[in-house]
């Protein structure tokens, strides 16, 4: 099987996200058959919601699709590094892929900060891609926070 990213659609939802005021970021879970299973884009506020970010949207739809709680050999692709409360969802719904556009130095949770996956505690650590659709990711969220600045 030949190498598809979807992170086409991940950047979709995270302008998406950002037209509704959120901050931009998408994810999607495709399935080993590499089908779409679940697309989201963050809705913390639209939600009151603090964990209703992309990549938990995401997952819960897809494991709702599945009928359980675990995705085995399915693939994230999110377009900002996962924070520590994704990223530890993304093992514990058992993701065997995560691919992440932009590094999050902020508040990222797997190459940044407290590194979920490296943790003896983790029970399990997908492979990891970072930097897939890095530069389109980092626009967009420059993009947004520029706007934001410029309304104050």
């Amino acid at each position: 099987m030949t190498f598809r990213s979807h992170m086409v659609i991940a950047l979709d939802e995270a302008r998406a996200a950002a037209a509704r005021g959120e901050i931009p970021v998408g994810a999607v879970v495709v399935s080993p058959s590499g089908e779409v299973v679940a697309r989201a884009g963050n809705r913390t506020r639209e939600l009151a919601d603090p964990s209703a970010h992309a990549e938990m949207l995401a997952i819960r739809a897809a494991c709702a699709a599945a009928g359980s709680e675990r995705l085995p050999g399915h693939d994230l692709y999110v377009t900002l590094e996962p924070c520590p409360m994704c990223a530890a969802a993304i093992g514990f719904a058992r993701i065997a892929r995560l691919y992440y556009g932009a590094a999050d130095p902020k508040s990222g949770g797997v190459a940044q900060g407290p590194r979920v996956f490296a943790h003896p505690q983790c029970h399990h650590v997908p492979e990891i891609y970072d930097g897939i659709g890095a530069g389109d990711a980092e626009a967009l969220l420059r993009r947004f926070f520029a706007g934001l600045r410029g309304r104050d």
